[in-house]
């Protein structure tokens, strides 16, 4: 990470590529990583997403940042899902002014490609949105909530043992989210789907679901693909092909 910006009264590391050295205004992307997985996983989350944001400069020109949400990585905060839905928000605002991009594309893996999709839908500034393996719901945290919140410091992203302070409001919003409403919000602007037939945590069906409320979506379904997308050379080459027609 590079830099950083304020979320609300927290502070989000960031890292940011201001793309081509040539004049002129240019595209620009905006990479949201996935929930952690493994104990501790929260630490260590998008430490490798420099690295494709980089890369998306480095083809095409464009701009280019991501960041670690509230409770990941470096980053100020506990995890809840309306935090990350702001932490999104100003990610946003602090790209564009960093930047001055002629579009914003919203990419995402997972929870992150979820969460992504929910705020691109109802924010004008946001061109369209190129998905790695997104949830369609969050209804299998918000069934069994107080387990899930168990989960959450296990993994490290809720590090206060008093936190949440209203476990009724924080476990809500685990069903405030719907990304299969926010794809027909976000139509007619463009949307690609990328989803591993092998996901071990979401299945593919999420992808189609999302695709189908979208009703234009471009789905892709790569055989023997797993979780972790991003690792995927033919996803990423497909993520920057699918950009590079965009402009």
């Amino acid at each position: 990470m590079n830099g950083s910006f304020r979320s609300g009264a927290l502070t989000l590391q960031r890292y940011l590529n201001k793309g081509s050295p040539r004049p002129g205004a240019r595209p620009a992307v905006l990479l949201c990583h996935g929930f952690p997985i493994g104990p501790q996983d929260a630490r260590h989350s998008a430490r490798s997403f420099p690295d494709l944001i980089d890369r998306i400069a480095n083809e095409l020109g464009w701009a280019g940042m991501t960041f670690t949400f509230r409770g990941c990585g470096n980053s100020e905060g506990v995890f809840s899902l309306q935090g990350w839905v702001e932490d999104v928000r100003s990610a946003i605002d602090h790209l564009v002014s960093e930047t001055e991009p002629t579009q914003v594309w919203m990419l995402g893996t997972n929870t992150g490609a979820s969460i992504g999709l929910c705020v691109a839908s109802d924010d004008p500034r946001v061109s369209g949105c190129a998905l790695l393996g997104p949830r369609a719901d969050f209804d299998d945290w918000a069934e069994h909530p107080r387990r899930f919140l168990e989960h959450t410091r296990e993994i490290g992203a809720v590090r206060s043992p008093t936190f949440p302070a209203q476990f009724d409001e924080w476990s809500r919003e685990l069903r405030r989210f719907r990304p299969v409403e926010a794809a027909r919000r976000l139509a007619p602007r463009p949307l690609l789907l990328m989803h591993g037939d092998e996901d071990e945590l979401v299945p593919d069906t999420d992808s189609r679901a999302i695709a189908e409320a979208h009703g234009a979506a471009e789905l892709h379904v790569i055989q023997g693909g797993g979780h972790r997308l991003r690792h995927d050379p033919r996803a990423i080459a497909m993520l920057i092909g699918w950009l590079d027609r965009q402009r």
